[in-house]
Parts: structure tokens; C-alpha cells; sequence
């Protein structure tokens, strides 16, 4: 069933002012999987069935994100994890970046951590349905921010140059 998002939502989002980003984004993958790689199970920004790439605006944040992945698994991976640094250019992403704007869609440091990811899928899902091609959010594992890119959005293979990779252990 297709996400849809709840119009008092919606017309929150709407009173934040979109733009265009270009950047470089570091992004943790497993294994041999490349870095355009979307997950469209769900995450924390994007509900089941709304493709996301995941990436976070530093090198010491995506490692935070990529341990934290690591440590929650019931096995340890045993496959490499790479890291790879990337250029990114979006044409319409909204920044929800500074956490006093989260407080504004009912986000707290809590829920901004909370196992449940129901109230930031949904969130996520409400930017994506409004045509934004990415989503900047605080990360829930550092300091940092994560750039989360709505694959059916922005052609993710044509917007991503990578720039280099670096095998982790």
C-alpha cells in the first residue's frame, strides 16, 4: 500500500523553505553493495516501500552509523564494510537539521533515538510525498547530520560521483 501522509503534516512541512545541496556525503555500505544502493525496507526517515539512500555529511558521523549498524546485529558481519566519500548534488532538499525544527513535528532527542521509528518514517515519507528530493536530519548515533536522499525522487545514479572508498574493518 503506498504511503500516505497525514495532512496536518504535510502542512507543517510545507512552512519549511526548500534548496538545492551540493556537497560531499560519506556513506557506510556492507560487502560489495555500491553506494547508490537504496533502502527500501525502511529506516528511521523512510517507511517500508519509499526508497532512501543514507548518507551523513562527515566521516566520523557515518562511522557512528555504521558501528551502531554493526552493533545491533544479533551476528557480527563478517563481509568488509566500506566507506565511501561521495559528491552529491540535489535540487530540493528540506532541512530539518536543527533539532528545534524537529520540536516543531513533535521530534524529541527521545523519539529522535527511540527504537520505534514510526513518528520520523512518517516525517520522511511527508517530505518524500512532497517532492523533495532529500531529507537533512541530526544524526541519532553523533553530533553529526545525515543526508537522506529519496531515491524515486533524484536519478541516484547520475547525482552520485564517487569520489573515493576505503575499506573499514
Amino acid at each position: 500500500m503506498p504511503y500516505r501522509p497525514k495532512p496536518a503534516l504535510l502542512k507543517v512541512l510545507e512552512a519549511f523553505e526548500s534548496q538545492t545541496w551540493d556537497g560531499t556525503v560519506w556513506r557506510h555500505m556492507f560487502g560489495n553493495n555500491p553506494p547508490t544502493r537504496e533502502n527500501r525496507l525502511g529506516a528511521r526517515w523512510n517507511p517500508p516501500g519509499v526508497p532512501a539512500i543514507y548518507c551523513s555529511l562527515d566521516r566520523a558521523t557515518v562511522l557512528a552509523e555504521g558501528d551502531y549498524a554493526v552493533a545491533v546485529q544479533p551476528l557480527k558481519p563478517t563481509v568488509e564494510r566500506t566507506i565511501y566519500k561521495l559528491h552529491v548534488r540535489l535540487a530540493k532538499v528540506l532541512d530539518l537539521s536543527n533539532r528545534s525544527a524537529l520540536l516543531d513535528l513533535s521530534v524529541n532527542e527521545r523519539e529522535l533515538a527511540n527504537v520505534d521509528h514510526t513518528v520520523c518514517q512518517n516525517i520522511g515519507g511527508a517530505v518524500e510525498w512532497l517532492k523533495h528530493d532529500g531529507l537533512l536530519v541530526p544524526s541519532a548515533r553523533s553530533s553529526g547530520i545525515n543526508l537522506v536522499i529519496f531515491a524515486r525522487r533524484q536519478g541516484a545514479e547520475a547525482d552520485f560521483e564517487i569520489i573515493d572508498s576505503e575499506v573499514i574493518s
